[in-house]
């Protein structure tokens, strides 16, 4: 990793994850009605959906453990070949079975993803300069990761538009699309991410598998050993819950304010593009952010003004004022994405960084389940502006959470130091001497010691946001 330079592990690092989020961007306008268009009814869609929720639940921490402990670029090169795997069978399915096998494919692909591409370019930025900001090109992939499914959404779109080619359907064509885009994915993949590891071959995986629980036992360590990122980790069961409400609510919201669910479906389409333009731009603001507040209180601020767009969506009474609150939200989301996520790596070092992001992404989904739960039942029972109101809410009391980490950062001295007797060196370190970093500042070689893993995933049934 060493041998490249920051900006070109930076280069690398945005067009894999632009390459990685345009196959979703193409399936997000058909993924629903092709299904339909199957023979499939929505609860049975509704059911097929849950083998990827499950799948992404139970294998989510083990195989940041396994990435950590192999690496992370076979990791992702096994979880583009089932992605790649289940977009063919997308393509022919026609039964409940076989859809169900394509969300289970689905499932074990987001759990082998989430984290590793990621956790490669923060420390491929640290071995190329210790001293190097990567919070901005976090920032940046919060940009490519919207245009790259905005711009997708609206080339299926006019795929669709194009009408059938030969015996495969309008719906079908965007999937044959995506499908020559995850193949190329793979490939750029197998050529621009380069990693060191110490071992590889059918004896590293076996030693790899075997170590795994040790890693997902130390990551699961520096949430006890750590206020810091326990509060990080927390912040995620609030998101995770308040994000039902723009995910979910929202289009039963606009066809409220409407009065007609046909049109409001018909504006759903541009107004999701949009959105994700309009987190691309928020990602964009990072760099401003962290110079103007910092990360810790730039991240709590957002939540803030994030449940304020989403009362926006509840009361407002016109559809414009609901879009305009709809947009408004997925900016700050943007913005807010890469300043939690720079926060949580600054908490983590050594090999089990994508160990500590799966843990954070796992509490998103019980929380999502939970809040997809209780505020559609509060909806049913009073109104969705109520639910939205309520959802609201928890997204802000998130706030208060990024306050250890902006403590931490303002008082280096309260980090507790390597060399404290109090918590166990890693066995691999055995004199002790672990670099970590200060949660928004630059890095000290007396941070609290331990080890080092997105987006939203729009292409669920009921979406559960994934940064």
């Amino acid at each position: 990793m060493s041998a490249l330079t920051v900006r070109q592990v930076r280069r690398r690092y945005l067009t894999l994850y632009g390459l990685r989020w345009l196959p979703t961007g193409l399936m997000i306008p058909v993924m629903i009605l092709l299904m339909q268009e199957r023979g499939l009814s929505l609860p049975q869609i509704g059911l097929v959906s849950t083998a990827q929720g499950l799948l992404v639940l139970a294998l989510e921490l083990p195989t940041g453990g396994f990435a950590d402990a192999l690496g992370r670029k076979p990791v992702l090169l096994a979880a583009g070949a089932l992605n790649l795997a289940s977009l063919a069978v997308f393509a022919v399915a026609d039964s409940f079975a076989l859809f169900f096998l394509v969300w289970a494919l689905q499932g074990v692909y987001r759990a082998l993803d989430s984290g590793p591409l990621e956790s490669w370019y923060v420390d491929a930025t640290l071995a190329a300069d210790p001293q190097a900001e990567y919070e901005k090109g976090l920032g940046y992939a919060g940009t490519v990761v919207g245009v790259a499914i905005g711009g997708g959404a609206l080339l299926s779109g006019g795929l669709v538009a194009l009408g059938p080619v030969g015996p495969v359907s309008a719906l079908t064509v965007p999937v044959l699309a995506a499908i020559v885009a995850q193949a190329a994915a793979f490939v750029a993949l197998l050529v621009l991410l380069v990693e060191e590891r110490p071992a590889t071959g059918v004896a590293a995986v076996r030693a790899s598998v075997v170590q795994a629980p040790r890693m997902i036992g130390e990551a699961v360590g520096l949430l006890r050993r750590s206020r810091v990122l326990l509060a990080l980790v927390a912040v995620e069961l609030f998101w995770g819950f308040g994000m039902v409400t723009f995910e979910s609510l929202l289009p039963v919201r606009l066809a409220e304010v409407i009065g007609n669910p046909d049109r409001a479906a018909a504006l759903l389409g541009p107004a999701s593009s949009a959105a994700w333009i309009a987190s691309a731009a928020g990602a964009a603001l990072t760099p401003l952010l962290l110079r103007w507040f910092g990360a810790a209180p730039g991240a709590a601020l957002l939540r803030i003004l994030q449940g304020v767009t989403v009362v926006g969506m509840g009361l407002f009474a016109g559809p414009v004022g609901v879009l305009v609150a709809y947009l408004a939200c997925y900016a700050v989301h943007g913005a807010s994405n890469p300043l939690h996520s720079g926060l949580l790596h600054r908490q983590v070092d050594g090999p089990y960084r994508t160990s500590v992001l799966s843990l954070n992404s796992m509490m998103g989904q019980p929380a999502a389940a939970f809040g997809g739960v209780v505020l559609t039942a509060l909806a049913a029972a009073t109104s969705v502006g109520t639910a939205m109101v309520v959802g609201a809410v928890v997204l802000a009391v998130a706030a208060p959470l990024y306050l250890p980490a902006w403590r931490a950062a303002s008082d280096p001295a309260g980090v507790r130091p390597a060399s404290d007797p109090a918590v166990p060196r890693p066995a691999s370190d055995p004199a002790g001497e672990q670099v970590a970093v200060n949660p928004a500042g630059p890095r000290t070689a007396d941070a609290l010691p331990g080890p080092r893993r997105d987006g939203t995933d729009p292409t669920a049934a009921v979406p559960v946001e994934r940064r």
